[in-house]
């Protein structure tokens, strides 16, 4: 059965894993179907850096025609989303390293973070989708820190490529819909941990 968010206001924010938006966006585009009304947050890097994967005003007119509203791109913008309990829901994907890392640690330097930080304060949820190279590394204190964290929760995560990058984890994107609705009841989707794959017995 398709989910049913018809009655929620749900925020998704962009970081710079670039190499992940492909896949973002396609579940953005999946979150449409769910009749939920969509926000968009784009960080400072998301919203100026051209890369391999894609023109940055690419992926702002993709995210505007996809929400039919434009993304919020600034501190000032990003910082009413509490005061004004804009959103039932904040998803941040990608999760960058950086992002994370900030995160745990109060700094608000970014859209993103400012909108996190806007949202929490209404003790609502916010989901952390993963992206970055050093989860098993400098990061992996951060992610037992937000893992800890009242009123946050993340997508499924695993390793994604163990023989040259053993450090890197992802999240797997394609649960964001049933992750959104776990922690809109307040619940952690289990099991976190997920690897891709197969177990060796």
């Amino acid at each position: 059965m398709p989910h049913d968010f018809s009655d929620k206001n749900i925020g998704i924010a962009l970081t710079g894993s670039y190499c992940t938006y492909e896949k973002i966006f396609a579940a953005l585009e999946e979150l449409t179907h769910t009749k939920a009304n969509l926000f968009t947050v784009f960080s400072d890097r998301a919203a100026s850096t051209d890369s391999r994967f894609g023109n940055s005003a690419d992926f702002l007119k993709k995210a505007e025609e996809l929400t039919g509203k434009k993304p919020i791109v600034t501190i000032p913008d990003a910082e009413p989303i509490g005061p004004k309990s804009m959103l039932d829901i904040l998803v941040i994907a990608p999760c960058t390293g950086n992002t994370l890392s900030k995160l745990a640690n109060g700094i608000s330097d970014t859209p993103v973070l400012m909108a996190a930080k806007s949202h929490l304060r209404n003790n609502r949820p916010l989901v952390i989708s993963l992206s970055t190279n050093d989860a098993l590394g400098m990061n992996l204190k951060n992610i037992g820190i937000l893992l800890n964290t009242k009123n946050i929760y993340f997508v499924p995560f695993g390793q994604d490529n163990y023989e040259k990058k053993p450090n890197s984890m992802i999240a797997h994107i394609q649960l964001l819909p049933e992750t959104i609705e776990y922690a809109l009841k307040g619940r952690q989707l289990q099991p976190v941990i997920r690897s891709p794959y197969p177990i060796s017995e």
